[in-house]
């Protein structure tokens, strides 16, 4: 009897599902490129699908205009044809975002689109602190100061036919301060490139990189705990000691939750330089979100980076909600006023001001349609960068990225380590 309302239950379970996921709310622009002119007025097509077909007289709520600025904002509007057609412009570099909500069967569906304008000419708002370069020298010797006392462990259970696995630590900025991550190395005898892979946003375990046979894979963490623990401690210092780090001492210069994050960087590429398989020479570094920040940073602070990889960076042009526009996740500003000190602070760690000092060459992608790391604040990024970039859009893309971006990244990081090898 218990199997049998089981089966009952998963069943409406599954149907429930289903029933949520085949009403689609489908958002275009009318140019392919989307990408506007400065005035030129763009026109949004909404249409609701259930099922795969076209609902008529479907009641929605939009709102459209800046990212996180909407300045058109409307509910329950009929779609007596089936859809409907919205304009709007901006005459500022930046991205107009439509947002829509379809009420169907008691439920609100929602989707986005959005389309830039003059993106390329977005200027950053970052404040640049002049001692900048002076700080994070100063922060960087003042890290090595520590000796690393690596501590490397088998991991059999993780080994391949072609790598050994370990879970590594070193030390960082002061004694006892341990990074963790773990390390995948090649059985076969020799020498070979290394790439650093640093971590998006929050608190977890993680697996060994599938990067392959041919290169060193460090991964890290950068909580200072190991990152083989179980998920109950992640959970607990998530929603405990560690929830939102972002925020910690965000005003303070030199207590900022991120300082011992970007030394961390720096020293994982120093642990690098120990391993005896490593070719002395190629290392790249690359990462999504926060790990894409953290590529940007590591690559301008560290002249050893041969090049990086960056999905979506996150930390892009933090003051940008002062000025009337989207900032860069975590979204300081966007609905508090700065505390005294953290604007001042956050100079030091905005990715814009690395972002002007790169000088290896950098593969970048991301789509309009993120809502976490608005494309405005990665633009603002990207437009500071005067070395060798690559921009990838994938334009209805979100905060996430899709396999066949994925392996294009990897190519080209594999193409980087074969030119720099010879």
């Amino acid at each position: 009897m218990n199997r049998r309302i089981l089966s009952v239950l998963l069943f409406f379970c599954v149907f429930a599902i289903a029933g949520a996921q085949n009403v689609s709310v489908k958002i275009f622009p009318d140019r392919e490129s989307w990408v506007y002119n400065l005035s030129e007025e763009v026109e949004f097509t909404i249409q609701v699908y259930k099922d795969g077909s076209l609902l008529k007289n479907v009641s929605v709520d939009y709102e459209i205009g800046p990212e996180f600025f909407p300045t058109d904002k409307k509910q329950n509007v009929i779609l007596e044809n089936g859809e409907l057609k919205l304009k709007s412009s901006m005459d500022v570099p930046g991205f107009l975002r439509c947002r829509v909500w379809a009420n169907v069967d008691g439920r609100q569906i929602w989707n986005l689109g959005t389309v830039g304008y003059d993106p390329d000419n977005i200027v950053n708002t970052a404040v640049e602190p002049e001692d900048f370069d002076s700080f994070w020298s100063n922060a960087i010797s003042s890290a090595r100061k520590i000796p690393l006392n690596p501590e490397i462990k088998l991991l059999e259970d993780r080994c391949t036919s072609d790598l050994n696995v370990y879970e590594v630590s070193f030390q960082n900025e002061r004694t006892g301060s341990r990074m963790y991550g773990i390390l995948s190395v090649p059985k076969k005898e020799g020498k070979y490139p290394a790439v650093l892979e640093v971590p998006g946003a929050g608190i977890r375990p993680y697996n060994n990189s599938d990067r392959g046979a041919e290169t060193i894979t460090l991964r890290i963490g950068i909580h200072g705990i190991p990152v083989t623990l179980e998920q109950e401690v992640y959970d607990g210092l998530k929603y405990g000691a560690l929830r939102n780090y972002w925020y910690i001492n965000k005003n303070r210069r030199d207590d900022h939750y991120y300082k011992r994050v970007y030394t961390g960087c720096i020293r994982a590429v120093d642990f690098i330089f120990t391993l005896p398989e490593f070719d002395g020479s190629t290392v790249g570094v690359t990462g999504g979100s926060q790990g894409g920040a953290l590529s940007i940073v590591t690559a301008a602070l560290d002249n050893r980076i041969k090049y990086l990889a960056a999905y979506y960076p996150a930390l892009c042009d933090l003051n940008g909600y002062i000025h009337g526009r989207a900032g860069g996740w975590p979204h300081h500003f966007r609905t508090e006023d700065p505390l005294p000190g953290e604007v001042e602070t956050l100079g030091y760690y905005d990715v814009v001001n690395f972002a002007k000092r790169l000088n290896v060459p950098g593969w970048y992608s991301w789509g309009y349609n993120d809502t976490t790391c608005p494309p405005t604040s990665m633009y603002a990024a990207y437009n500071s960068i005067t070395t060798e970039k690559e921009l990838n859009l994938y334009l209805e893309m979100g905060h996430r990225t899709v396999p066949e971006q994925v392996a294009v990244c990897d190519r080209w990081i594999a193409e980087k380590n074969k030119e720099l090898k010879k």
